[in-house]
């Protein structure tokens, strides 16, 4: 797959409504990159794709790394990737979450309408995750989960952040905004950002994406059931 061309596998809205039972194999989608973050089978924690390792950072605020083993048995109801080839990299002071918001715009300019892709490296004085636990019955939606999701703050921590920022008519079909994976330089500790404080310059590095390949799931009567309909205030809740 070209650099910086996204491939996502389903739509933000079907894990809104539960569907979560099925996916792409985690061996097929590293196929299209390098770069990217998703969740696993009935929504059993988070994913984080860096360096063309795929880690699963579990409820409890813990990381493992997959071998090709468990990447030929497991699957991914919903996940984005790339092989990412940054454009612009600079060294950037980055206070809080809203303020990347404002950094990144800057770094790439006239891009309002456009998928960003982008990599955080540094210490932070702390970063805020959350993960999620999992479906407790066939169906459950993401809203149900983020309810009981847990929530863990690193303090003094070096680390590694990637994520994507969607345009905000792809609300639904991905998370408007910017969403974000945090993995600790100790591989050991990380989860989707809630909130984050650089400690000094950290490293940026991204680039425009400059095609969408979306592959929806097929021969899946719970996605093909689904209503998809595009909840802001859902997606805002769990996605932070």
């Amino acid at each position: 797959m070209p650099s910086n061309h996204l491939f996502q596998y389903s739509v933000v809205s079907a894990l809104m409504d539960g569907v979560a039972e099925t996916g792409i194999p985690l061996s097929e989608l590293l196929t299209h990159g390098e770069h990217g973050l998703g969740t696993f089978r009935h929504m059993v924690g988070e994913m984080i794709i860096l360096d063309g390792v795929i880690y699963d950072m579990k409820p409890d605020g813990s990381v493992i790394a997959l071998d090709k083993d468990a990447c030929a048995e497991q699957t991914a109801p919903f996940a984005m990737i790339t092989d990412f080839k940054p454009t612009v990299t600079a060294s950037k002071q980055i206070p809080s979450k809203d303020s990347f918001t404002e950094t990144l715009s800057k770094l790439l300019p006239a891009t309002n309408n456009h998928y960003l892709v982008y990599r955080i490296g540094g210490t932070f004085k702390s970063v805020t995750v959350r993960t999620v636990g999992g479906q407790l019955s066939p169906g459950e939606s993401l809203a149900e989960l983020g309810k009981r999701q847990a929530s863990h703050t690193f303090h003094d921590i070096k680390g590694t952040i990637i994520g994507f920022r969607s345009p905000a008519f792809m609300q639904g079909i991905s998370v408007a905004g910017d969403h974000l994976h945090f993995l600790a330089a100790t591989r050991d500790s990380g989860g989707h950002v809630l909130a984050l404080e650089g400690d000094g310059d950290l490293e940026v590095s991204a680039a425009r994406i400059a095609a969408v390949n979306l592959q929806l799931p097929t021969d899946d009567d719970a996605y093909n059931q689904a209503k998809l309909v595009r909840d802001d205030e859902g997606i805002a809740a769990v996605e932070g």
